[in-house]
Formats: structure tokens, C-alpha cells, sequence
């Protein structure tokens, strides 16, 4: 009985080390990519055939970028690029397909993709955090009564409004 017990245990623990693989974006489909013909293909044809692209040239639209990538994750860390393939589709001012290219993780940067996130202010507490911050009798939002501390947090002067 305990042996099963452990067994299912070491069962459970491995099988949240299995990665998991994603594919994300664009699904390279290199038959119709090899049927696009830049002297008669235009951005109309393109869409129809490829669909909406990932993302757009930024001042211009003559060039489409078709991005697919492929992630591993591995429990709780941060997911890994495995692969990344992109279909460069370059427009002339008519909309008529001039070039054509193929760019991989190991063609550097061709545009930069941006994985930043934008930061919030303040600072987010638990549920826990909130709880044990609670002064019992004061209602939230009020004022802080510690007298160690004169005037508006931050410093700032206050500038009107009554207060003394």
C-alpha cells in the first residue's frame, strides 16, 4: 500500500518537469509559400492564400512578416524560443510582391520583437498582506494616523485645498 502511495507520488512530481511545447503564430505551410509568384502576386493574393500576416513594416506597408515560433516551457520557468521561422513578403507602391525571403533564429534580429512588459504603479499586495495590514476601527481609505510622519506621502508640499 505505501509503495503504490509513493509510486503514484514520484508519478505526479515527474510529470510536472515534462515540458510543454507550443506552437505559436503563423503555421508554416512551405507548399504554399513556394507557390507565390512575385511577378503576377499581389498583397490581395497573398492574404488570400496566406492570410492576415503577424505583423506589418512600421512606417510602411510594404512589407509583411509572416512569424511562426515554436516554445518550450518546463514547469513553472520561463518558456524558451526552440525555433522561430519568418516569411518576409516585400511590396512594391502598386501592391505587387517583389521579394520574398526566409529568416530564422540563427539570422539575428531582423526586427526587434518586443517582450517587455509595461510596469504598474504602486504595488500589489495578497489577500494575506491586506489582512494583517488592517487596523481594526479604521475605515479603508482613511488618512494615516502615524505620528512619525508629517504631511502627504511622497514628500510633496500639498498646495491648498484646507488642510493646515
Amino acid at each position: 500500500m505505501r509503495a503504490s502511495i509513493l509510486c503514484i507520488a514520484a508519478c505526479a512530481v515527474l510529470m510536472g518537469c515534462v515540458p510543454v511545447v507550443s506552437q505559436r503564430g503563423y503555421l508554416q505551410d512551405l507548399d504554399n509559400e513556394a507557390g507565390i509568384d512575385p511577378t503576377s502576386d499581389t498583397k490581395t493574393t497573398i492574404q488570400q492564400r496566406l492570410g492576415y500576416p503577424s505583423t506589418e513594416a512600421t512606417f510602411t506597408t510594404d512589407a509583411w512578416y509572416y512569424i511562426s515560433s515554436v516554445e518550450k516551457q518546463i514547469a513553472f520557468f520561463h518558456p524558451t524560443v526552440e525555433s522561430r521561422a519568418i516569411l518576409a513578403i516585400y511590396f512594391d507602391k502598386n501592391g505587387k510582391v517583389t521579394d520574398i525571403k526566409h529568416f530564422t533564429l540563427q539570422d539575428g534580429h531582423i526586427f526587434a520583437l518586443e517582450s517587455r512588459e509595461t510596469p504598474t504603479r504602486g504595488r500589489e499586495l495578497t489577500f494575506l498582506q491586506q489582512l494583517f495590514n488592517a487596523t481594526p476601527g479604521v475605515p479603508i481609505g482613511a488618512p494615516n494616523q502615524n505620528p512619525g510622519q508629517s504631511g502627504p506621502p511622497g514628500g510633496g508640499g500639498g498646495g491648498g485645498g484646507g488642510y493646515p
